[in-house]
């Protein structure tokens, strides 16, 4: 498909700097193939039933953002790097601004602050660069005591809409982390889970709602624009997910039973139909998945899904195409943006039910 077909003309005002307050009381707009309703996430538990799953990813947001300098023959050059997976006990794919300026080998000292030398030094080699601005980075640290530094003299990678228009600041280590975090990993939060509270929580357990965790280290790849016309020329990056034995047996009981299997968030989701088979039986999980959704794409296990609203010409945007229908999709976010519905990560909620057209 045209990549032009999944864009949308978005006011900037509608993008949310930060998150609302208290966070479950965001909007929330019901999307039904039968038509819209308005809400707020408070009512989430009235459009579920009991006996229905809801699939959380518990993933952790680290201070992936890391600026730096690189010396050579006398020249410094400053760095900026965005962890995004990684690949052993000192190793870290990254995006890198300014890539093409490195050399394999370059030397590169992270975080020239105070606080960060107190861990020693966060200083890493160029192992490797590939394409698109990535390159592989060897820290002279490993597994807790890279976790550490890495955690002092990072930045919590904020989505580039708001950066450019905003510093983080130690707030958003709280706002852009989930209360339900736990798995450090992700350098972009599962935005959909922002919205949940205990007593949003306690509202679910009294309706019967059951819950899972599955976890998914979503990657700054999120964020890279599509560049390519058709969907078919555009790759996507691989993330790191696991969903356990006992998570899947759960799900697979659920749909026995004819329950709902609720994905919270497109990351959850990915995961979910990366897991599942033909049928639909979802097996444990271990490793990368790469899965890219364009409508068109059969739905294996999921049936409602609850998240934000995305970016024009996004692969999410494609993917809740894929969901809920591509019209269907257009029609709500003409909706949302007429309405005031507060957009992308810190803002407000929408859940979709499957659009199935063979029934």
């Amino acid at each position: 498909m045209r990549v032009d077909e999944f864009d949308f003309d978005l006011p900037e005002e509608r993008i949310a700097l930060r998150p609302a307050e208290p966070r479950d009381a965001a909007r929330m707009l019901v999307v039904r193939d039968t038509g819209l309703t308005d809400a707020g996430v408070m009512d989430l538990p009235s459009f579920l039933s009991a006996g229905d799953l809801m699939v959380f990813n518990d993933t952790r947001v680290i201070p992936a953002q890391l600026e730096g300098t690189r010396e050579r023959d006398g020249q410094i050059a400053s760095v900026g790097a965005t962890l995004h997976m990684r690949e052993g006990p000192d190793r870290w794919k990254a995006f890198v601004r300014g890539a093409k300026k490195l050399r394999v080998g370059d030397r590169i000292r992270f975080g020239e602050t105070a606080e960060a030398c107190l861990a020693g030094a966060l200083d890493a080699t160029v192992a490797e660069k590939a394409e698109g601005g990535e390159v592989t980075l060897a820290f002279d640290l490993a597994g807790p005591d890279l976790d550490a530094a890495i955690a002092l003299a990072g930045h919590i990678p904020l989505p580039p809409y708001i950066a450019s228009k905003r510093a983080d600041d130690e707030r958003d280590r709280t706002d852009y982390q989930t209360v339900y975090a736990r798995e450090d990993g992700a350098v972009a939060a599962p935005t959909a889970g922002l919205h949940f509270t205990d007593r949003l929580f306690d509202k679910l357990d009294a309706a019967g709602v059951n819950r899972a965790f599955v976890t998914l280290h979503v990657g700054a790849g999120t964020f890279l624009p599509v560049k390519a016309d058709d969907t078919d020329d555009h790759r996507m990056h691989a993330e790191i997910g696991h969903v356990s034995k006992a998570t899947a047996a759960l799900i697979n009981q659920t749909r026995a039973r004819g329950g709902r299997i609720v994905s919270v968030g497109t990351t959850s989701l990915r995961l979910l139909e990366s897991a599942a088979d033909e049928a639909g039986t979802v097996h444990s999980f271990a490793g990368a998945t790469d899965i890219f959704i364009t409508p068109g794409y059969r739905f294996r296990c999921v049936d409602v899904l609850m998240t934000n609203f995305h970016l024009p010409r996004s692969t999410l945007m494609m993917l809740v195409s894929a969901f809920a229908g591509l019209e269907t999709m257009r029609a709500a976010y003409a909706h949302a943006i007429e309405t005031g519905y507060r957009f992308y990560s810190y803002g407000d909620s929408s859940l979709l039910f499957r659009n199935d057209p063979d029934g």
